[in-house]
């Protein structure tokens, strides 16, 4: 399979925001090797905080170099440099043993990672599919543990995604999770997600199946030609639910990745809490957490270019009203846009869009509200929404 590269916004979805170099004034973190190295050349690790990086070559240099107050979170060392680091002032904590995950990790997942071994051995065997069962086994076992080590990492994985969306406008895609591939809303939940990477915009999804994969798929498109999704939405048909085979349902989706790589960028943001939902392999960055509702409110925080929802069920309902609610009071600044599409499911299947005008009535948000008959008024829906000033 062949695909087109230019200097067009298709071909600048794929690209990350202009935000991975860490080596900025005040920036004390330091997440991987090459950092470490880096810092280490101005002669000193003091205040720094070395976020889950193996320094059992690097013990010469933390015996030789002054490291006040720095912090090093789940670093493999060797036991000398332990001793030494935390003679000289240093905090350090060490990896936690037999995780599935690391709780002081310093990036955002990426599909291969959570779905390491899965064409080998089946989703069961993934390190996604492991996290959920430790957090199955953890969650309600009121072990202090388990929920610190769950709230480090959820804590670590927001300052990442903070770091990875630095500069970017964010534009949040909500929708169902039983959302068949193969239909006619799926594919359009996808030309969406394609027209609005191809647009500048960074898609953010909650990162499982359904309308949030078709989003991330269609971002994933965007830097092709227009028939690569047509074939993709073909293929993916063959496989229409993660139901009843999770593994069947992902290997279909890397697939398509094998056939088209290097496709565009865009985030996923799913939960373990809703573990029986496997994330989607299409979003490039992922911020998976343990804790659903620093989950729902990051997402819909970093949405500051409009937040999209597609036809769904309670958790779609619960998200348009989570958005509204700093909206209406202003909670964190102006009120951002907020287009729901399908008039029919938000007027008489679910009527949010009657309640949510009341709201917006007489205050600043009622100007960036609407509600769209289809996926293709969408983005200039928000254009609009976006530049009209709320009264």
């Amino acid at each position: 399979m062949t695909h087109v590269q230019s200097n067009s916004p298709a071909s600048a979805a794929r690209r990350s925001p202009a935000h991975d170099d860490r080596s900025a004034p005040g920036d004390r973190e330091i997440e991987s090797l090459e950092e470490f190295d880096r810092v280490l050349a101005s002669g000193t690790l003091a205040g720094h905080r070395v976020q889950s990086v193996d320094l059992t070559d690097r013990t010469f240099a933390l015996l030789s170099t002054d490291t006040t107050d720095a912090v090093f979170l789940g670093c493999a060392m060797e036991d000398a440099a332990d001793a030494k680091l935390r003679a000289g002032g240093a905090l350090v904590f060490p990896p936690v043993p037999d995780l599935p995950f690391d709780p002081y990790r310093g990036a955002l997942y990426g599909p291969d990672e959570l779905f390491a071994r899965l064409v080998d051995t089946g989703y069961e065997a993934t390190p996604d599919a492991r996290t959920y069962d430790w957090f199955q086994r953890t969650k309600a076992d009121g072990d202090i543990f388990a929920s610190m080590l769950r709230s480090i990492h959820d804590d670590a994985v927001s300052d990442a995604l903070d770091e990875d969306l630095a500069g970017a406008r964010v534009v949040g895609i909500m929708g169902g999770h039983a959302l068949e591939r193969g239909s006619a809303a799926y594919a359009g939940a996808a030309r969406l997600g394609r027209r609005l990477a191809r647009g500048g915009l960074t898609v953010a999804t909650g990162g499982g199946p359904g309308a949030m994969e078709a989003a991330n798929l269609g971002a994933y498109a965007a830097p092709f030609e227009d028939g690569m999704l047509d074939s993709a939405l073909e293929l993916l048909a063959k496989t229409p639910h993660f139901a009843p085979s999770v593994t069947d349902w992902a290997r279909a989706a890397f697939e398509i990745r094998r056939d088209w790589p290097d496709g565009g960028a865009s985030v996923g943001i799913p939960t373990w809490f809703y573990g029986h939902e496997p994330p989607n392999a299409f979003a490039s960055r992922i911020a998976k957490y343990f804790v659903n509702a620093v989950r729902e409110d990051g997402l819909l925080a970093r949405s500051r270019a409009g937040v999209v929802f597609l036809p769904g069920a309670a958790g779609t309902v619960q998200e348009v009203f989570d958005n509204a609610t700093p909206n209406y009071y202003g909670s964190r600044g102006g009120p951002t846009p907020m287009v729901l599409v399908d008039r029919a499911h938000w007027t008489e299947h679910l009527p949010a869009w009657p309640l949510l005008r009341a709201l917006a009535a007489e205050r600043p948000m009622a100007a960036r509200i609407a509600l769209v008959d289809s996926v293709d008024e969408v983005p200039d829906t928000l254009a609009r929404l976006g530049a009209e000033e709320p009264a």
